[in-house]
């Protein structure tokens, strides 16, 4: 799901419609190549298009006016513009980043902020990753002000290390306050924690890993929020002062 996150819109494409239904040789073609969530567009020029997903990427499904063979591949206009891209973003990309930002709101995240702040945003994060300590600092006036609530999703991958103090973290009485100090302390706080990791910590680690690996991330932090368009964006590394101002808002 990369590229879902890098969503940027190209195009507004025309859906084609309900009642068109899809030729058995696109259907099963699509099967065969492993393409699924087929949707007819309206590409320009009469040409009869389809757009589908396979794996994580969009896929450009035309057929030839004989109506026995298909074409895959992209739609590019007299200016070069990679109309496909448009298709892709609007017809896929779009639609399951909100699915992917539900899917963020069922976890179980250590949260700062209020359920009422105007903007919310999630945050993969390693005890060990000095950016995510970062970012959590440059979070702290927009959520104290009220205007942003920070949900961290704790993986461990960074260090040896890094599994025994996410465990310790969130197995505090207050895994939040406990986050807290440990940032502020710059990582030289750390709650007690003695004997092996719980099932259900281990079990929720391996969790975020692969919710964050599903979503395209490979390191921390690796943030994600809904733009004024309502499609999800991501962030992977520290932000800059820009992409700060565009998911948090203005400076409280």
């Amino acid at each position: 799901m990369k590229r879902i996150l890098l969503s940027a819109l190209l195009m507004v494409p025309v859906l084609a419609s309900a009642q068109d239904t899809i030729p058995d040789i696109v259907k099963r073609f699509g099967e065969q190549q492993n393409i699924t969530n087929l949707k007819p567009v309206e590409a320009p020029g009469g040409v009869k298009s389809w757009v589908g997903q396979y794996q994580d990427m969009g896929v450009n499904l035309f057929l030839t006016p004989d109506g026995k063979h298909v074409i895959s591949g992209y739609l590019y206009d007299d200016k070069g513009k990679n109309l496909s891209e448009g298709y892709f973003t609007q017809q896929i990309y779009i639609p399951l980043g909100r699915e992917m930002w539900q899917t963020l709101n069922k976890t179980k995240p250590l949260k700062e902020g209020a359920d009422t702040a105007p903007r919310k945003v999630f945050v993969f994060a390693d005890p060990f990753c000095p950016y995510c300590k970062a970012f959590w600092s440059e979070a702290q006036p927009w959520v104290a002000a009220g205007k942003v609530q920070l949900n961290t999703l704790m993986v461990a991958f960074l260090n040896p290390k890094s599994g025994r103090n996410a465990t310790a973290i969130l197995n505090a009485p207050d895994p939040v306050s406990a986050w807290r100090e440990y940032e502020l302390s710059g990582g030289k706080k750390l709650p007690r924690f003695d004997g092996a990791t719980p099932r259900e910590t281990f079990n929720l680690l391996q969790h975020h890993q692969t919710l964050m690996d599903s979503l395209g991330a490979n390191a921390t932090p690796a943030i994600y929020y809904m733009n004024e368009r309502n499609e999800l964006q991501q962030v992977v590394g520290m932000p800059d002062e820009k992409q700060l101002i565009d998911m948090f808002g203005p400076r409280p």
